[in-house]
């Protein structure tokens, strides 16, 4: 999905009201890596997604499960999910996710994207769909209430979002950065099929 004027302007602004302080701070743990894959695996790919987008849901409903099942799983490639939230309610979203315990991030994130018609797109009950979504995955409304008030995190998830568009020119979700060590990385913007998932996978070792 490419990114609205709106969400760029927004997403501009909190990211340049985040102090440098804060900004210069121990990173906060619920910020750290999710991923699936060996950590030693050959190429490393990141995945940059808002759980909003209608594309990023395509990709892991369609392609993801056989990427996971075919490359991640059988070592030749790890995955990391890279946060892009288009818009408030996404970057919510991203934050109640990460809130959760690391092993339950896969699995949470899979559901909110299988079940965006359910929580996203709603008329004026979005935060309350979440919070039940968020209640499946074990987080209480009383939790689920702190982590929306938290502007910490959700400046720290922002910042990362910036660092995307600085850094890997990040225009539109999904989109994937394919790196091997020592080799320049290969950008690919839109849902992917598996098959061309595969093939940059191979350019990645290649280059």
């Amino acid at each position: 999905m490419i990114l609205p004027r709106r969400s760029l302007l927004a997403a501009t602004a909190l990211a340049a009201g985040t102090p440098a302080l804060v900004r210069a701070q121990p990173a906060d743990p619920r910020l750290g890596e999710r991923g699936v894959g060996a950590a030693d695996a050959p190429v490393r790919v990141l995945e940059f997604f808002s759980l909003t987008c209608s594309h990023c849901a395509q990709f892991h409903r369609d392609t993801f499960p056989r990427v996971k099942a075919e490359i991640l799983d059988k070592g030749a490639a790890r995955l990391v999910w890279r946060d892009f939230p288009l818009d408030r309610l996404a970057l919510t979203a991203a934050a109640v996710a990460r809130s959760l315990p690391a092993e339950r991030y896969e699995g949470f994130i899979g559901t909110l994207l299988a079940n965006q018609d359910r929580w996203a797109f709603g008329r004026g009950e979005t935060m309350n769909a979440l919070a039940g979504m968020a209640a499946l995955a074990g987080m209480s409304r009383t939790k689920f209430d702190e982590v929306v008030a938290d502007e910490a995190l959700a400046r720290g998830i922002m910042e990362q979002r910036s660092v995307a568009e600085r850094e890997f020119n990040i225009q539109a979700t999904p989109s994937f950065s394919f790196q091997a060590t020592g080799r320049p990385p290969r950008n690919q913007s839109g849902s992917v099929t598996f098959e061309r998932f595969q093939a940059l996978v191979e350019e990645a070792k290649r280059a």
